[in-house]
């Protein structure tokens, strides 16, 4: 950026000087230069010379550099960091999350599929695991007035056992197919005892009516939902009662990351392997859910076109995710967890990507137009009757169901699911399972089960082995399933090429989370314009206004030859100062593309250049202020730095390619540690970007260890790494060095199936961004 100065020495006439200024707040700069060198410059033969000393002074005493140098590439003033709603705190599960009601059914219909897409992704099921057998055990029956109890166990997949107790009507008819309801627990697990003291106070309070069966409220809407005719089973969460293959600290309670759990032989849960294979509690506890589902359909006194769910807090959470992806529930009440506010604080209830861009009243719309209610109480829900209520009404009025979603105030209770909040279910599963009972319906004492009656695992069912070993064998095989689904869908032809990018291009999209944006919507300031050697240089502020975003660009425009309509995006990882070498000329390769007619843009992405102030490059990306090390407290609700910067790629290539000199031919090259980003943001723009050239430097994502590193993504992992990027490029012209000369198979198979073989090449020169130009240059 160049401003204009004056000197004035003594009763000299003020020079008139032009330089570029390395510290300006206003652009106005008052120098007290010592008398010896005032004598000194008055003494200069010619004003010449005298501009000539001041230069060497000013330049040694560090108030100006020279042109040219990095330091030039500043679009903003100095110390003026972009205007840039990214550089605010990152948004945490204690923030507002209000739902928007699309105009019109196919817009709520199309929001809803991409919605459900992103919880599947979130949970790590798409594609959908192979649903193994069972081999469910049912044994140890014993009653209590109106129902049975039976201890339960089954494998959701295989050597994980899925633990709980099944409730079943006991009044005598036989051979009748009854509806079915599924207890996802909540915390406090199915055994959660009140005790003496607390039932008592919460009798008196109304919260609870008996003091036997309300001390167990978790078992006591089992045992009621028993006695109105349905079959029930509660399942424990991981780490309750005889779940406790993974443990109730790991799953519940963690918070310092583990360095021996972490790498691509030995990760664990929570490590940044994990998250980058989509591996986590909540999806894990997901999964459960939905073999839960298939083991009630299994049972033969129930009526699989009848089942309902219904849970508490941690419950209500594990109800609306079920709902929101499996088809078969009829009927749910999640209880507690319905807010625009807290979206659950335990580490069950969050996952990376799954509330990016959404929030729990939007989750629990997908199960619209079914039947669903939920109650507020004094807690992160109470404002539920004018902020997230409302709009599941007008959901649900969209469908002319406007009856089939109810919120019962009930804000003198804090967060439960009690006596009274579970009559409110009982009517409304009587009125939605068909169940033809009197109301209203009063749920009844029993004797509370003991602690052997209680016990699924004894010496006839032994508990199966769990610990760390256990841990890292069973995220390895559920890796080596899911890298097996993802392997079987290698393209071979165009059909399943169209295949693969169903899935896993699906994936990566939902993961970026963003299209190209519309032109419309950006919005370019110009900062500066200059005459350079062979070349005009400008500086343009380009933001995009719906996201509160905002880029500091250059454009090397060529003056040494006439613009050929080309204009290459040149993404580097240092930003835009990496289109020049450290003398602050423009490099050689950047040169090239000039003489050769094209333009080159570049800018610093999110994390680069003039966002970090005066601070050195980035080396861990920001989370959120929770003291849990936990990924997904930060990637549950924000983006990860690596697909923000994926976002700005996007921005340059939609302001470019609709610019009014209407460039011909737009093309991309990632470099220094930025291949893996301009390939991102290629499975996004398509054909709009002509050529893309990626020196990839060897990198894979499996290699990373930190899930603040700068470039973690979330799922890059699971759906192939890099190579699988690279493969979406198909069939656009690709350049890939970094490799060592050899294109990824996948990525030949790609380009093979879209019947463009010679649209990839490879490179194993050691100069790979040369070769990456001369590629670009080829016509």
């Amino acid at each position: 950026m160049r401003r204009n100065l004056s000197f004035r020495l003594h009763s000299e006439a003020p020079l008139q000087y032009s330089w570029a200024l390395k510290t300006h707040p206003d652009g106005e700069l008052t120098v007290r230069i010592p008398a010896r060198f005032c004598r000194q410059v008055c003494s200069a033969s010619s004003v010449v010379c005298r501009i000539a000393f001041l230069t060497a002074l000013l330049m040694a005493t560090g108030l100006f550099s020279t042109p040219a140098t990095a330091q030039d590439t500043n679009v903003f003033e100095a110390g003026q960091l972009p205007n840039d709603s990214r550089l605010q705190p990152r948004k945490d599960l204690n923030g507002y999350f209000p739902f928007e009601v699309p105009q019109g059914k196919a817009a709520w219909e199309a929001r809803a599929n991409e919605l459900r897409r992103q919880t599947l992704i979130a949970t790590g099921l798409w594609p959908m695991p192979e649903k193994t057998p069972l081999n469910a055990v049912v044994h140890g029956k014993f009653g209590r007035p109106g129902f049975t109890v039976e201890k339960v166990y089954f494998e959701s997949v295989p050597n994980h056992f899925v633990t709980g107790l099944l409730f079943r009507p006991d009044d005598g008819m036989e051979n009748v197919k009854r509806p079915a309801v599924l207890c996802p627990h909540g915390h406090g697990g199915r055994l959660q005892d009140y005790g003496e003291k607390k039932i008592r106070q919460l009798i008196a309070d109304g919260a609870e009516r008996f003091e036997s069966s309300g001390r167990f409220p978790k078992l006591a809407r089992c045992a009621q939902l028993a006695r109105m005719g349905c079959v029930v089973f509660i399942f424990d969460m991981l780490g309750y009662a005889d779940s406790q293959q993974i443990s109730y600290e790991l799953a519940h309670r963690f918070a310092k990351q583990r360095p021996e759990f972490e790498g691509k032989e030995n990760w664990g849960l929570f490590s940044a392997q994990a998250e980058m294979r989509l591996q986590s509690i909540m999806g894990i506890q997901t999964w459960n859910s939905i073999r839960c589902l298939d083991f009630l359909e299994t049972l033969p006194d129930v009526d699989a076109s009848r089942m309902a769910v219904t849970g508490g807090s941690g419950g209500g959470t594990q109800t609306i995710l079920l709902c929101a992806i499996d088809s078969r529930p009829v009927a749910a009440f999640p209880n507690g967890m319905v807010s625009t506010s807290m979206q659950g604080g335990c580490t069950c209830e969050n996952c990376s990507l799954l509330r990016v861009g959404s929030g729990n009243v939007e989750l629990t719309a997908l199960f619209a137009p079914k039947p669903q209610a939920m109650t507020a109480a004094n807690d992160w829900t109470k404002e539920m009757m004018t902020k997230g209520y409302p709009q599941l009404q007008q959901l649900y009025g969209m469908f002319g169901a406007q009856n089939n979603v109810y919120c019962r105030p009930l804000l003198h209770f804090p967060h439960n699911y009690n006596y009274v909040s579970r009559a409110t279910m009982y009517s409304w599963f009587n009125r939605h399972l068909k169940l033809g009972l009197e109301e209203p319906i009063v749920e009844e004492d029993f004797e509370f089960l003991t602690a052997e009656e209680n016990k699924v695992w004894n010496d006839e069912h032994p508990q199966p082995e769990g610990g760390d070993d256990y841990e890292r064998s069973l995220l390895k095989e559920l890796a080596k399933k899911s890298d097996e689904q993802i392997t079987a869908l290698t393209p071979r032809d165009g059909d399943s090429l169209q295949k693969y990018r169903d899935v896993v291009g699906q994936a990566f999209q939902t993961i970026i989370g963003r299209s190209l944006p519309d032109y419309d919507d950006i919005k370019r300031t110009k900062v500066d314009k200059q005459k350079r050697n062979g070349f005009l240089y400008f500086e343009d502020i380009v933001r995009l206004d719906p996201a509160g975003e905002e880029l500091p660009v250059i454009s090397l425009f060529p003056t040494g030859a006439k613009w050929n309509g080309d204009v290459v995006i040149w993404i580097d990882g240092r930003g835009k100062r990496g289109l020049f070498t450290k003398s602050g000329d423009a490099r050689n390769e950047v040169v090239r593309l000039l003489d050769a007619g094209a333009t080159v843009v570049s800018a610093d992405l999110f994390g680069q250049g003039e966002f970090l102030g005066s601070g050195g490059p980035l080396t861990q990306q920001a989370v959120v202020s929770n003291p849990r090390e936990a990924a997904a407290y930060t990637y549950c609700y924000n983006d990860t730095l690596f697909v923000q910067r994926v976002h700005d790629v996007l921005t340059l290539i939609s302001w470019v390619g609709n610019d009014e000199h209407e460039p011909k031919r737009l093309n991309l090259i990632g470099t220094n540690g930025a291949g893996p980003i301009a390939a991102a943001a290629r499975t996004v723009a398509g054909g709009t970007v002509d050529k893309l050239a990626v020196d990839t430097q060897g990198f894979r994502f499996e290699n990373l260890t930190d899930y603040r590193h700068p470039d973690f993504l979330i799922g890059a992992v699971k759906y192939g790494d890099l190579p699988a990027l690279l493969a979406l490029s198909a069939p656009h012209p690709l350049w890939i060095g970094g490799e060592a000369g050899a294109t990824p198979e996948v990525v030949k198979a790609a380009y093979a199936a879209a019947d463009a073989k010679d649209a990839v090449q490879s490179s194993g020169q050691q100069n790979a961004v040369d070769s990456a130009v001369v590629w670009l240059l080829a016509k």
